[in-house]
């Protein structure tokens, strides 16, 4: 692929997430209040799938209520729990979308 086109869909991409980034927010701000805090919101973008263990990491809560914000957020339609092993990885299927097709659009929440 030529550079110059790659810089281009990197470019979209990139306007992508920071679209992506400030929904969820909002989203999130306005459906459950309780759970939101902007250290969560940044969690959830930082890789394409969180665990229990990032957010009592990033002492944003403990082991406990970690996971209650986890499940409200698979809840209201941000996250989808998956069960791998004994554990549990909370998918952000959006972002997961974003980083591994082309496609530069999302849903919005509902």
């Amino acid at each position: 692929m030529d550079p110059l086109v790659r810089l281009a869909v990197a470019h979209y991409q990139f306007e992508a997430m920071r679209k992506l980034q400030k929904h969820p927010v909002e989203f999130v701000r306005e459906s459950e209040p309780k759970i939101y805090s902007h250290e969560l919101m940044d969690l959830i973008f930082e890789l394409p799938y969180s665990r229990i263990q990032n957010v009592t990491a990033k002492k944003i809560a403990e082991r406990q209520t970690a996971s209650v914000y986890l499940k409200e957020l698979v809840k209201v339609g941000v996250l989808e729990e998956k069960p791998v092993g004994r554990e549990k990885l909370f998918i952000h299927p959006k972002l997961l979308r974003l980083m591994t097709q082309d496609a530069n659009e999302f849903k919005s929440y509902k």
